[in-house]
């Protein structure tokens, strides 16, 4: 190995702007809401960097007022740029003191960007015989390439990193030298930056130019060799091109001194840089930091190993662990050793099982078992969780229960495996199941409650979900137990990982692990669980959400179990014709395809698909590319050119045929649960946030219906057998009547009273016209305006789903307004609620907060404000819904019918109506969903039935 010294330079906003965009369809919010993506995913790639690489000097390089010589060159430079997101603003202070913590040196001088700084001190650092690594994606910085400077450039996010010496560089860019780099970036341009360029250069020309001519200076003197209109372009943009170049060129002259001592690394205040970590909830981010930083003999090579509380515990003795808990449960048996541990945790250590006290203890069968089961009935509330064989409840068998009521206490009854023995446990714990006055407390006990039905137990009594507590609380967070303990706990649970290993072949069976073991992790479930619901009854209060929980929340779990467990019949062979018939569609839509192209490909792949449309047809002059140089053929993209190239058209088709076959045709057959002949579809109430309900394993909520071959798929639910039908009840523009009655807009509210076609009734009154002579184009135009003003449609997104000129659809918004006035103020009132407050809030007080409504960015406000409008409107849907569900649940658990609810699907429920209860069931299933409750404007539902769901819909 070289015994050169290694300087590595990081270009600080690259990797803070890449790791905020990393998780930008995923953003990290913290409990007190502020969005910490950027800086985690800076410190990810810094930290992946230390520990990579080892670097004897390191700096961290930032920008700071930008470039005032470009800016004095070029008024218009980099003026094109969005502004900064809000929470990379926010980011920057933070990264900034963790790393004066971490004592690395921040390198940045006013005026100047940082490729400035780093080319200065690169070009220094190289003098002095160092080899300097430039870490950024940038490839600006490939111009300042040489035999001792590299760039060390991340790979796609998680992806490692590659290194670009002079091979690469020139590989490339179709350079000779590096600084050719210069040239090629002057001529093509930069939109990033907004340098210009030469007009009609791109890629391949600017390459073609520097082989020919060898830099921007050798294309100038010798433009007479060029031809047509590129000869007048070049000609006619000969001083454009010379100043792209001096915009592109990194400076060398920066006054920032290289001081290898400063730059040298050297051991980070743990204790300082835990403390950000903690304030910041990075729980994951503290473990990978102190690897990072171990002992030589963990892999490092500059700190020694850590000297602060982070490594402090004392181990108990084992006469300590005897005694810990005495008294209780003694004649319990089981295990005879029961895992007690005391022990003093640093202030910036998490928690774990080995370093924190707790008596946790397996139950034998017999006597202990009886003697338990007493204690368990005499307590008010009880926390348990089930362990078992498998994650669908529907198959799964009971390993074990653990149960805990009493913080760092808790205990654990294994099952056989036999089931006649399992089922003589269960009736043992029956009695404590169905006590109603015996509080359950679980973390996703809906999971628990269908487990516990394949063994004939309804369980009773009041409920407390930690997960739903959670999501009514901070709804935009993630609600998984191990993250809420490391979040409101500072505690690490044990991975399931550690005890059955990776997901694969050798993943183990719960069943295989060994008691003692099961019993560490199963109760520690159960007792952090009981910690979490004492931490979070306190914050529903402060939240103004206890009666949301108690009353809707956890009421809908029971229903939703139900549901869930019921299945709705499939009718497969249908599907299976059906597959064919679409395997003929596709097969001729290819035809036509490759007719259309003038050769055969791979429609499936982005980058064929790309080079067929743009390269070859070039039905675009400038079309958009990813990050990896392919031609973007997204969705959006192709939407924009279907109206004027039958190619993109049969494509689009080709691409929603293709989907339908896979996700549901082809799909839904292989979901019939065996046991029951069913599909079971999973509800989730813990993912939107605003409250609306969530389907998986199938998703039966995105099944596409505005295509024939769509709707067809819904022809494949069917009912129970003969004597049964669907039926399908569905609310009747509920957002309209929500927003009307929300608004108090009285026009609206009266049209909705009369019973008046709203969509007509609007169109009556913006186009001035009698509603009779309404027509079906204003009907259709006055209906995108009512569903887009609750998305806050904008005149160019209304131009774009009508045939709108944009001035048009401006003036149909502002008449629209001037229709409704009080609509109008009632957003611009929610908006200055949400500016105020920080949240908006449903009929039902639940909240969805608007972390971004007061940001400076215009672009993330905007999302915000227009959040502010429609949340409250979709909320107060799906909890009118809910409600309705509930009440229907209950009257039909209380009639003792046979119908049962199977679906939800948005506003539109769905159900298996035993034929002979028809004439009770339909006016009470519209009753309680038209009373559901009371707004000004009176709801209506649709029903109707059939002997598939498309015919009852």
């Amino acid at each position: 190995m070289s015994d050169q010294k290694r300087l590595f330079l990081v270009d600080a906003y690259a990797l803070i702007f890449r790791g905020y965009y990393a998780f930008i369809k995923n953003p990290r919010i913290n409990s007190n809401g502020l969005d910490t993506s950027a800086i985690m995913g800076f410190m990810n790639s810094l930290l992946d960097v230390i520990k990579r690489e080892r670097p004897d000097y390191l700096a961290v390089c930032f920008d700071k007022g930008g470039s005032a010589d470009r800016v004095e060159m070029f008024s218009e430079y980099k003026a094109n740029r969005d502004a900064t997101p809000e929470a990379i603003k926010i980011a920057v202070p933070y990264i900034q003191e963790i790393l004066k913590a971490m004592h690395i040196p921040i390198m940045v001088k006013e005026g100047f960007e940082a490729d400035d700084v780093i080319g200065t001190l690169a070009k220094k650092a190289e003098k002095e015989g160092y080899k300097t690594f430039m870490v950024t994606p940038d490839k600006d910085f490939a111009q300042l390439v040489s035999d001792n400077i590299v760039m060390y450039r991340p790979k796609s996010f998680g992806g490692g990193y590659e290194i670009w010496g002079i091979p690469e560089v020139q590989k490339k860019f179709e350079v000779e030298r590096p600084e050719q780099v210069i040239d090629y970036l002057g001529m093509m341009g930069d939109s990033s930056d907004n340098i210009p360029g030469l007009p009609g250069v791109g890629d391949k020309t600017a390459k073609k130019f520097i082989k020919a001519y060898g830099s921007m200076e050798g294309l100038l003197e010798n433009t007479h060799e060029l031809k047509g209109k590129m000869k007048e372009k070049v000609e006619a943009s000969k001083e454009l091109g010379m100043l792209s170049k001096k915009l592109a060129t990194i400076m060398l002259d920066v006054p920032v001194d290289f001081d290898a001592v400063d730059f040298e690394m050297s051991d980070p205040d743990i204790e300082a840089v835990t403390k950000i970590f903690q304030e910041l909830e990075f729980r994951r981010l503290i473990d990978n930091f102190l690897k990072t930083f171990a002992s030589e003999d963990a892999g490092g090579s500059h700190g020694s190993t850590p000297t602060s509380g982070a490594d402090k515990q004392t181990a108990s003795t084992p006469k300590e662990q005897a005694s810990a808990g005495a008294g209780q449960f003694s004649l319990f048996g089981g295990d005879s050793s029961p895992k007690t541990t005391s022990g003093t945790v640093s202030e910036f250590t998490r928690a774990t099982l080995e370093n924190t006290s707790h008596f946790y203890q397996s139950i034998a069968a017999g006597m202990a078992t009886k003697l338990f089961i007493q204690n368990l009935m005499k307590q008010a509330s009880v926390c348990f969780d089930t362990e078992t064989t498998s994650l669908n409840p529907l198959e799964a068998q009971l390993v074990g229960i653990a149960f805990s009521w009493e913080i760092g206490k808790g205990y654990y009854l294994p099952f056989p495996e036999d089931k006649n023995e399992a089922q003589e446990i269960i009736e043992q714990l029956r009695p404590f199941f169905e006590a109603e006055h015996i509080e359950k407390v679980g973390q996703n006990l809906k999971y628990d409650i269908k487990v516990l039905r394949k063994y004939d137990i309804k369980v009773a009594g009041k409920l407390f979900d930690t997960m739903l507590a959670h999501y009514l609380i901070n709804p935009d967070m993630r609600h998984n137990m191990d993250v809420l303990a490391e979040t409101y706990l500072n505690y690490t649970p044990i991975s399931i990982t550690e005890l059955i290993g990776k997901k694969g072949k050798n993943q183990l069976s719960m069943r295989d692990v060994p008691i003692e073991k099961q019993t560490e992790y199963a109760v520690e479930d159960a007792d952090i669980t009981l910690q979490l619901k004492e931490h979070f009854t306190k914050e529903l209060g402060e939240a103004n959400t206890q009666k949301l929980f108690d009353e809707i929340e956890i009421p809908l779990l029971r229903v939703l179990a139900d549901m869930e467990l019921e299945g709705i019949n499939l009718d497969t062979e249908f599907l299976n014709s059906l597959s064919e018939k679409l395997d003929s569609d596709i097969h001729t839509l290819e035809t036509h395809i490759f007719k259309e192209a003038g050769e055969a490909f791979n429609i499936a792949s982005p980058k064929q698909l790309g080079d067929i449309l743009f390269d070859k047809l070039k039905l675009v002059d400038k079309p958009k590319k990813t990050k990896t140089g392919q031609y973007a053929t997204s969705e959006d993209i192709l939407s924009n050119l279907a109206k004027d190239h039958e190619i993109i058209k049969h494509i689009l088709e080709y691409r929603g045929l293709a989907k339908l076959k896979s996700t549901y045709i082809d799909a839904l057959p292989l979901q019939v649960e065996p046991t029951t002949g069913r599909v079971h579809t999973d509800y989730m109430q813990t993912v939107a946030a605003t409250g609306r309900l969530s389907s998986n394993n199938p998703n039966l909520q995105n099944i596409p219906i505005r295509t024939e071959r769509g709707r067809q798929v819904r022809k494949a639910f069917i009912p129970r057998n003969k004597d049964y039908t669907l039926l399908a009840a569905d609310y009747s523009q509920i957002e309209l009547r929500v927003i009307a009655a929300l608004s108090e807009e009285e026009t609206m509210i009266e049209a909705f009273k009369n019973g008046e076609d709203i969509h007509a009734s609007t169109a009556s009154k913006v186009f001035n016209v009698p509603l009779s002579e309404v027509t079906r184009e204003q009907r259709s135009n006055a209906k995108t305006v009512n569903f887009g003003i609750i998305y806050g449609v904008s005149a160019f997104g209304l131009s774009n789903q009508t045939d709108l000129s944009r001035s048009e659809a401006k003036d149909l918004i502002d008449t629209y307004y001037e229709t409704y006035p009080k609509l109008k103020s009632y957003i611009g009132k929610q908006v200055d609620f949400a500016r105020d407050h920080g949240y908006v809030q449903t009929v039902l007080g639940r909240r969805r907060y608007l972390k971004d409504i007061n940001s400076r960015n215009a672009v993330v406000r905007g999302a915000a404000e227009r959040n502010a409008v429609n949340a409250p409107i979709q909320g107060s849907a799906a909890d009118i819904i809910k409600i309705a569900m509930i009440h229907i649940h209950n009257k039909l658990e209380a009639g003792n019918y046979k119908t049962k609810m199977l679906l939800q699907v948005h506003d539109e429920l769905v159900f298996d109506v035993y034929k002979e209860e028809l004439d009770i069931i339909k006016p009470l299933i519209k009753s309680e969903m038209e009373s559901a409750f009371k707004l000004k404007v009176p709801l209506d539902v649709d029903l109707d039935i059939g002997d598939n769901w498309l015919e009852a819909h």
